[in-house]
């Protein structure tokens, strides 16, 4: 089987873990120079990517495999991909602390295993928590990237946190009740696909039966992820930050960028009358800068109510902040639009990487267009201190953030609160807990 060893990074003394090196499975597919570097997401497999590795390489049969056929067989034009295990997950290892789970962590994994394969270079792709370890590593080695896709991806932190509505705190209690592969799959289709995608007929059967079978089936043979794997996994999705320094490093590092997200249907037009066309001789700045807000708080939350992972407004703005070398490309589908949408998301990554190959210049490339600063935004950029990693570019997002962020907060010590109480008060059931090498 093939593995990487990774050396294990500092975590201080209070950690008490051996010191066996840390073991990241993977698995490569098809053949050529282009190679492809697959980073998936939370409580992801490697084997979560078979649709882009089918579409990428044409094959989902592991290089490994390639010696009972007699040898390799080469294609000077093809694509090599390589998709992995991260650790806490599959049959990478497993380390018991939270402070061996960030996504600066994570990225070191990629480029160690990018060292392991001996690739100088590589086209980055990954999805959710893998697109935020996957912004890191082009923030770290920029000079080890070819191209950059982030599919569905947050900004980490509070932008991890759903939509707070009914169908988002449902799911979330189905999740962390689910103690069985049939429980946790009938949850992971919700969470993961459009409700019409699931309800399409499939012959006789809908696809969410169909997929339902798929997702025991997986489950059952990988085991329930361990709790060290996921706890430690959230730690780094919730400690992910992309600083104002970082999104600088990617931008001016020469390389293409395509961020890929999932939507249902087409966001709802609000007919609200644009606050600039309102008359300052009759409203103050004070009422004029609530109403503004006000309508572009209501039309973000109606745009984020389509990934129930991932908003979607958060993808949309680490897009315009990576402008002019990023591109916008919203899809219809959920969260595993890679799945939901295969052959549109694979269209995206060939043309990303065709592009990328061509050396596309940035301003043919970029669908998006550069945010001039209004009066408001002006205005707001003088109230706002300079503070880094902060995005000044657009002052609902950052209204909207503030405020979402604070109900997000709440409804945090609201979970806590309900995790510790049931802890107390009944007994938990131990997870079951697939093999896993440490």
């Amino acid at each position: 089987m093939p593995f990487c060893e990774v050396v294990k990074e500092d975590v201080g003394p209070e950690t008490t873990l051996n010191n066996a090196a840390i073991k990241i499975f993977y698995r490569t597919y098809g053949h050529g120079p282009i190679k492809a570097l697959l980073i998936i997401g939370l409580a992801g497999t490697h084997e979560s990517w078979g649709p882009q590795i089918m579409g990428l390489t044409g094959t989902d049969k592991p290089n490994d495999d390639d010696d009972d056929d007699g040898g390799i067989v080469s294609d000077d034009s093809g694509i090599e991909v390589c998709a992995f295990d991260n650790r806490g997950m599959g049959r990478s290892s497993v380390p018991t602390h939270k402070s061996e789970y960030t996504t600066t962590i994570m990225a070191n994994d990629s480029i160690s295993l990018l060292d392991h394969l001996g690739w100088k270079k590589a086209h980055i792709i990954g999805h959710s928590m893998g697109a935020m370890i996957a912004c890191k590593l082009a923030a770290m080695a920029p000079e080890r990237v070819l191209s950059l896709a982030l599919l569905n991806v947050t900004g980490g932190g509070f932008e991890c946190f759903p939509k707070l509505d009914r169908k988002s705190l449902s799911i979330a209690i189905r999740f962390l009740k689910a103690k069985t592969p049939e429980q946790r799959a009938a949850v992971d289709l919700d969470t993961h696909y459009s409700k019409d995608y699931l309800e399409e007929s499939v012959g006789t059967n809908t696809r969410r039966a169909i997929l339902y079978q798929q997702y025991v089936k997986g489950i059952s043979e990988t085991g329930m992820q361990s709790k060290y794997g996921f706890d430690g996994q959230i730690n780094a999705c919730w400690l992910h930050k992309i600083t104002k320094v970082e999104i600088e490093l990617i931008r001016s590092a020469g390389f293409l960028v395509s961020v890929i997200h999932g939507r249902y249907g087409t966001p709802k037009k609000l007919e609200s009358k644009s606050p600039c066309a309102l008359s300052l001789e009759f409203v103050d700045l004070v009422k004029h800068l609530y109403l503004y807000t006000v309508v572009n708080v209501r039309m973000c939350w109606v745009i984020c109510r389509h990934d129930v992972i991932a908003q979607i407004c958060y993808a949309r703005r680490l897009a315009q902040r990576l402008y002019p070398v990023a591109r916008m490309v919203d899809l219809h589908g959920g969260h595993l639009v890679s799945h939901e949408r295969t052959e549109e998301v694979n269209k995206a990554l060939l043309e990303l990487i065709k592009a990328s190959e061509m050396k596309k210049i940035s301003t043919d490339w970029t669908n998006l267009t550069m945010e001039t600063p209004g009066y408001f935004k002006r205005r707001l950029t003088l109230i706002r201190s300079s503070t880094e990693g902060k995005n000044v570019a657009s002052p609902a997002h950052f209204i909207a953030e503030k405020f979402h962020g604070f109900l997000l907060f709440l409804f945090g010590l609201l979970v806590l609160a309900f995790e510790y109480s049931r802890r107390a008060f009944r007994a938990v059931n131990p997870v079951k807990v697939g093999p896993s090498l440490t």
